[in-house]
């Protein structure tokens, strides 16, 4: 198990921007974060402004000069937007022309009319994990909210039993497994090896979406069994459409960039030639940009062609499904900018003097400083680029497995325990028909089991690896 060492001072920037001793150096990032949690959480400022003032903030209480930190902030959102910008907008397109055409309507209809009653929980958790892998969390519940509440009205099931694995399959795609923006803008500031990262954050996704899915539903649905309320019944988003793709080809479709970034690291390990013919072939169509265009390229024909979408249609989707993520973006990019002000100012140096000398490991480390930040925050996407920045040093000497588990440990600790200044936990809230209280008793606690059971699979991996 990788823990804080010596030897890792020298990831640590060699000329930080600012001279301030250590004390000075806390207090800053205390300042900047609690500007972030206050703009964020008491005036409901966006995101993106609240982590630009407060990394502008944070270089002003390092003693900073204005023009570098500004400097540094701006070197960084490039950097970060330039690293994962356009994998965002690339699953993005893959998951609008997925909804759009019926494609994820069928993956529900088929997994569903084979699963009995019994099994129903786990076929949610598994429709819920393959929707999931190319789709923002907003956009899965929002897709996924008819087929829960229909299985459960026609099933007689309470709500949540069904709810909570669909929940638990997303949450976990979302915060532990790319091309998620968290996940990704984690693997750019911690240079981790994005298919390590993704195999790794895969083998942990499966028995944690299992736990916190369907085990953990037998227990929320006695805490809090409700009915699916009528009245937030939604329609199908495909009812309008004369045929939706295949089952078979939708889900190829969905697993291609998988595939490939998965066989990428695979030939990096049994070949590990950088001259050999297949590895580079492999380096190239294995890359998340290759492997992810290549998926929306064939997705426009095995979905979008085969649902009867012509060029205009198709242009459409792919244009209404980057409108949205512009906010997603502008947000990543100003934590990368945050994340590398922290670097900057010498916070990574700071961090690393006074924890060469404890007994902790680097994972757990980065675990709870996501953790922290979440609490504070609301936001995983802040918690897991924030988080990344800060342990980003702590990866200087580590193995290419232990980086990636050192970001899935940071995707970890940024589910932990969403509450009311998380935008997720009021969705959940409205859809389900609950009320906070009940709210916390379900979605709260089923992050809290993703964060800890997450963390919990990534120290035996440590060990074992």
């Amino acid at each position: 198990m990788s823990t804080l060492s010596v030897e890792m001072l020298a990831a640590a920037p060699a000329e930080p921007i600012t001279s301030a001793g250590h004390a000075q150096l806390g207090i800053a990032v205390l300042a900047g974060i609690a500007v972030i949690v206050l703009l964020i959480t008491r005036l409901r400022l966006h995101a993106f402004l609240a982590l630009t003032i407060g990394s502008l903030v944070l270089g002003a209480a390092a003693g900073a000069p204005l023009d570098k930190a500004i400097a540094s902030f701006s070197a960084g959102l490039g950097s970060t937007v330039a690293g994962v910008g356009v994998l965002i907008a690339l699953g993005a397109i893959l998951g609008k022309l997925l909804a759009d055409s019926g494609g994820a309507d069928q993956i529900v209809d088929t997994i569903l009319a084979r699963a009995s009653a019994r099994s129903m929980p786990w076929a949610v958790v598994l429709i819920a994990g393959v929707i999931g892998l190319p789709l923002f969390f907003e956009v899965g519940i929002v897709l996924l909210i008819p087929v829960v509440l229909l299985v459960a009205k026609r099933g007689g099931f309470s709500l949540m039993r069904i709810g909570i694995p669909a929940l638990a399959g997303l949450s976990v795609m979302h915060g532990m497994v790319p091309p998620h923006p968290g996940p990704l803008a984690a693997i750019d500031a911690i240079g981790a090896d994005l298919g390590v990262t993704l195999a790794l954050g895969a083998l942990i996704a499966v028995p944690t979406a299992v736990i916190a899915g369907p085990l953990f539903s037998r227990f929320a649905a006695r805490w809090v069994d409700v009915p699916p309320p009528e009245k937030l019944m939604p329609q199908r988003p495909s009812e309008d459409l004369e045929r939706r793709p295949g089952f078979g080809v939708t889900v190829a479709t969905v697993l291609l960039p998988v595939v490939l970034m998965l066989v990428k690291a695979l030939v990096d390990v049994v070949v590990d030639d950088p001259k050999d013919h297949v590895q580079r072939v492999a380096d190239v169509v294995g890359s998340p940009l290759i492997a992810l265009l290549a998926a929306v390229l064939v997705g426009m024909v095995t979905l979008g062609r085969a649902a009867g979408f012509g060029r205009d249609r198709l242009a459409s989707t792919v244009e209404k499904s980057l409108a949205p993520i512009a906010g997603i973006l502008l947000i990543v990019g100003a934590g990368g900018g945050f994340k590398q002000t922290l670097i900057d100012v010498g916070v990574g140096r700071m961090i690393l003097d006074f924890s060469k000398d404890w007994s902790v490991s680097a994972l757990l480390l980065a675990w709870l400083i996501a953790v922290g930040i979440r609490l504070a925050t609301g936001s995983a996407t802040v918690a897991t680029i924030s988080a990344a920045g800060l342990v980003a040093p702590l990866a200087a000497d580590m193995s290419t497995t232990h980086t990636a588990l050192l970001v899935l440990s940071v995707g970890a600790g940024s589910v932990f325990f969403s509450h009311v200044n998380d935008a997720g936990f009021w969705m959940v809230k409205e859809y389900f028909g609950l009320e906070v209280g009940q709210t916390l008793k379900t979605w709260s606690v089923m992050e809290t089991i993703i964060s800890v059971v997450g963390l919990g699979f990534v120290m035996l991996l440590s060990l074992v690896i």
